[in-house]
């Protein structure tokens, strides 16, 4: 059973790229595994499945303007929450995305870069409004998309932001987006060495690996090229509950 309640969290992407839903290989904006205009039929068709959207805008995370009003059609248009991420730097556009009815905002390099701005953050929306993304590489955490190495492994980074935070949206970089599977090992790390719920995305290729992530106690599970590829069929997610 896990600490959060019994139920594995399923939250399927969404990544937005120039007002369409896509899904690249290991965040290159060259390398697409699926593009779709239709992102509202999209959104409604994981709402009968899921329990949450996890939403990215990959415009505003590459400096290359943003996808907000896209974000709140999606936001309005389902019944299920949605948590949404990418480019978040600065208290406004948290505060207007939250507006817009995301459950949570997910902020990375800017909060790691400045606690000052997490700290804000926190006096403005609450920490349960807040999930700090830890990427890692080969055992650091990467920032600015996944293009800088900080000398700090991801559990030190989650210790400095266990009182600042919700939540931790925890990815391996060294398998997201390449269908090859989990390293179950570090995740069991990750979840047995925080006092803050876990939420897994990278690499998830089939139902055994959510079985396994909801055995570790993971909070939730973010899963994109698996359900675009077909590999996992959105309606044998119940079978994960």
């Amino acid at each position: 059973m896990s600490l959060y309640g019994e139920k594995l969290i399923i939250m399927p992407a969404i990544d937005l790229k120039d007002g369409k839903c896509v899904q690249l290989v290991q965040g290159d904006p060259n390398k697409k595994l699926f593009e779709s205009d239709d992102v509202i039929g999209i959104a409604k068709k994981f709402e009968k499945f899921a329990d949450c959207l996890h939403i990215v805008d990959l415009n505003a995370a590459l400096n290359m303007g943003n996808n907000r009003e896209l974000i709140r059609k999606i936001i309005n248009s389902i019944s299920i929450p949605a948590q949404v991420g990418g480019g978040i730097r600065d208290v406004d556009v948290a505060k207007e995305i939250i507006d817009f009815g995301a459950e949570r905002i997910i902020v990375g390099t800017r909060a790691i870069l400045d606690k000052e701005f997490i700290d804000e953050l926190k006096s403005e929306l609450g920490k349960k409004k807040i999930v700090l993304a830890v990427e890692e590489r080969e055992g650091k955490v990467v920032i600015k998309g996944w293009k800088e190495k900080i000398d700090k492994t991801p559990l030190e980074i989650i210790k400095e932001f266990e009182n600042k935070v919700g939540y931790i949206l925890y990815t391996n970089v060294n398998v997201e987006g390449l269908l090859k599977g989990i390293d179950l090992k570090k995740i069991e790390d990750i979840v047995n060495n925080s006092k803050l719920p876990i939420i897994y995305s990278g690499g998830i290729t089939k139902l055994d690996d959510l079985i396994n992530l909801k055995r570790l106690n993971v909070y939730g599970a973010v899963i994109g090229s698996a359900i675009y590829k077909g590999l996992i069929k959105l309606e044998d997610l119940k079978k994960v509950k």
